[in-house]
């Protein structure tokens, strides 16, 4: 039995295969890209908002895992960064570009993070671009650089804090006022084992600026990140 309507008019025949062709060629056209905005643009949307960024990474897939209980990476554009939470580990290593869609929500413990659908909303781009930490005085350190990779060059103000399994806590203060210098278990520092953190030693710190409840924080990704001052 022919399911297509009969016509015997001609011009309506024509219309209706008019019609058809038109939503057919509706069907199948391919579904247009969310519009990439800045980071920064992102970071002032309502949670829950979903998003699509593109920039470098700034964080290695996994070197938080122990602060963050997942293997997601920092990424980072000329506006602002931002923390990609994922339970699948990508691999992803520094300055890979990369374009990320997911929806704005909190970690629970006051970061601001993007979660993306899946391990498919990640795409790779073309290309490597460094990125360089923006030198900020330790006081300064807040929800204004939160997500960015910033340095820190400042003197150790209490004794090391063991927080293991989760990390190490290391206070610093340049004058400008203390902030903290988490040290994640999985960015394969142990400043116990490093005999110059002591207090009064003078270190530079660099990683990505965050937050836990109420302590601002720096996090360092890898050994390379914690160093004497020179």
């Amino acid at each position: 039995m022919n399911s297509l309507p009969m016509f015997s008019n001609p011009i309506a025949a024509r219309r209706f295969a008019a019609v058809a062709v038109l939503l057919l060629a509706v069907a199948l056209a391919p579904v247009a890209a969310a519009a990439t905005i800045p980071i920064a643009d992102a970071r002032v949307l309502p949670l829950g908002t979903e998003v699509t960024v593109e920039g470098s990474v700034s964080v290695p897939s996994g070197a938080f895992t122990s602060s963050t209980f997942d293997v997601g990476f920092g990424v980072q554009d000329q506006t602002a960064g931002i923390y990609v939470s994922l339970q699948t580990d990508l691999g992803l290593h520094f300055f890979r570009r990369v374009r990320v869609t997911g929806v704005l929500d909190d970690d629970g413990f006051g970061i601001l993070v993007i979660r993306p659908a899946g391990p498919d909303a990640v795409e790779l781009l073309g290309g490597a671009t460094p990125v360089t930490p923006l030198r900020v005085p330790t006081g300064a350190i807040g929800e204004a650089t939160e997500g960015l990779l910033v340095e820190v060059v400042a003197a150790i103000t209490r004794p090391i804090v063991d927080d293991r399994p989760f990390g190490y806590q290391v206070f610093v203060d340049d004058g400008s006022g203390e902030t903290q210098v988490f040290v994640p278990v999985t960015s394969g520092i142990d400043p116990l084992a490093l005999g110059y953190l002591e207090v009064g030693q003078v270190i530079r710190a660099s990683g990505q600026s965050g937050q836990f409840l109420s302590q601002d924080e720096v996090l360092p990704r890898f050994p390379g990140d914690l160093q004497p001052a020179q």
